[in-house]
This record gives C-alpha cells, structure tokens and sequence, in this order.
C-alpha cells in the first residue's frame, strides 16, 4: 500500500525530494508517471443489459472482494427496469454505502460487522449492455 513504507503511490508524484521514512534513500526513483493502461474492446463481446464495468477507489477494494460486489450488483439492477434511467447510480452509491457502513459505538461497521472502509470511496458503475458499432 506504500512505497517503500513511507507514502501511498499517488501522493508521491510531486514529491521530488521525499526520502524513506529514517533513511537517505530518495523515494523518486521508485515511483513511475506512467499508468498502467488496459484496453477492452466493447465490440469483441456480446453484453446484456446488466453487464456493466466496477471501477472504484481502495476505499471499495479493502472491504469488500470482486464476488461481494458482482452480488451487489445483480440484487440492485435486479431492482429496477433496464431502461431506468438511474439504475446504474444506485448501484454505485449502494456499493458506496456498504463500503463506508453504518456509525456504530465501535466504528463505521458493515452488515457483517467488519470495519468499514476508512478511506476515501468513489465508485464508476459502466454501462456495457446495448452497444452499436459505430458509437
């Protein structure tokens, strides 16, 4: 979650100078700028209405797994009509929600009363489903 023990990923793009947390050893050159970019032909699948693509922040990820989330995701567009035009929103802040927990005397707690998630939490719930070539 940090490099080199001392800061996460993202904070350290700017941060020319920042040395390992108690050492001389400069953290710079073990960052890189460039992304890690992967490309999904939409045109190469047949989507159903449902199908749709998570993307969301550590804040989702440390709480819950790929399976919690695609069950999440089936009980909430199963609660709606396919041309709803706020489906997929509901999908998002229900896995936002669920992510973060409920304000208990312990805590932010989830359903299963493991902590909820204490960072930040943005959630992308995309659309697959009734792509036309050409688009």
């Amino acid at each position: 979650a940090r490099v080199m023990a001392t800061i996460g990923v993202t904070r350290g793009f700017g941060d020319h100078d920042l040395k390992v947390y108690n050492s001389s050893i400069h953290i710079k050159p073990f960052l890189s700028c460039f992304p890690e970019v992967r490309v999904y032909d939409l045109m190469q699948y047949k989507h159903q209405p449902d199908d749709v693509m998570v993307m969301g922040t550590d804040g989702l990820w440390d709480v819950v797994n790929d399976q919690e989330v695609a069950d999440i995701v089936r009980t909430i567009l199963s609660d709606y009509k396919p041309n709803h035009p706020s489906r997929f929103t509901k999908v998002a802040q229900e896995l936002v929600s669920r992510s973060r927990g409920v304000l208990k005397e312990r805590g932010w707690r989830m359903a299963n009363d493991k902590l909820g998630s204490g960072d930040d939490i943005s959630v992308f719930v995309i659309p697959l489903g009734n792509q036309r070539k050409g688009t």
